[in-house]
């Protein structure tokens, strides 16, 4: 089996529909895809409308958390997502993202880069607005040449010249709320160190106390010798291990399926949930 618990849709910053997602999800000989937008569920309904026979979708979210002031992101999945906490917060972030971009690109404008909210607001449509919205505007207007490219000090990494905080939930009440709605949680990219500050292995020892369920290790960004430091850890602190592609479309360079979760691991965090179940795709339109 194929397994990538990491994808993102138009629902969030991703630059394929729901549909589309999981048609290439198919297309790349993956058994199994999850599909975890940034703090919404938007996407699950197309997604399941459109699931070819022989791909199983795993319903979830990617949580913003923020850890002693380090942003970190939290996946949730199969949760029940009507459940009216979690959909309380997940709501509160949400609503916190459209503000935050607007004084980005007021920022960006302080800077002498010509961006505008209604070039931002296009490149989004209908998903949660973003940073890489607002880095994929960098890019049209030639200001950097990839979206990487704009996650840096200069523009918009935690703490550039152009960043601004957002509200981002508490890990531990977000693993509360997450296995309040039956959910299993697993730390996204905890060793992502391009993107800024990364949570230290005490804090996720400390995570895992309270009821962290597992670490995403095989990552992009995540090198080798990352990979197996992580690895390690999570068999210390008695986590889960997932892999993923954590796929954008195109707005990142990789594809679904570049790394896989072990079939046993899946039927793990399937045995574990209790809010939802994978659904297997019947040959979607």
């Amino acid at each position: 089996m194929r397994i990538d618990l990491h994808t993102h849709s138009t629902a969030s910053d991703g630059t394929d529909s729901p549909a589309d997602l999981v048609r290439a999800a198919g297309a790349a000989g993956l058994d199994v895809v999850a599909l975890t937008d940034h703090d919404t569920t938007r996407g699950h309904a197309e997604a399941l409308a459109a699931l070819p026979a022989g791909l199983t979708l795993v319903t979830g979210a990617e949580l913003s958390c923020r850890y002693d002031g380090i942003s970190m992101h939290m996946l949730a999945y199969l949760f029940d997502p009507e459940e009216p906490a979690l959909l309380a917060e997940r709501e509160l972030v949400r609503d916190d993202r459209v503000p935050r971009a607007q004084g980005m690109v007021a920022k960006l404008n302080g800077l002498g880069v010509p961006v505008t909210w209604e070039q931002v607001a296009r490149i989004a449509g209908d998903g949660s607005v973003g940073r890489p919205h607002i880095a994929t505007a960098l890019v049209e207007l030639g200001v950097v040449e990839t979206v990487n490219d704009a996650f840096t000090r200069e523009w918009l990494a935690d703490g550039g010249r152009a960043h601004l905080a957002k509200h981002e939930t508490d890990p531990f009440e977000a693993l509360r709320l997450i296995k309040g709605a039956g959910g299993v949680a697993v730390f996204a990219h905890p060793a992502a160190s391009k993107r800024g500050r990364t949570v230290p292995e005490s804090g996720i020892a400390e995570l895992a106390e309270a009821g962290l369920d597992g670490i995403e290790v095989d990552h992009m960004d995540h090198d080798p010798e990352t990979r197996a430091r992580l690895r390690g850890l999570a068999k210390e602190l008695g986590l889960l291990v997932t892999g993923s592609s954590d796929y954008h479309g195109s707005r990142k360079s990789c594809v679904p399926g570049e790394f896989t979760t072990d079939p046993e691991v899946y039927g793990e965090i399937t045995r574990r949930a209790t809010g939802a179940f994978p659904v297997p795709g019947a040959g979607g339109a």
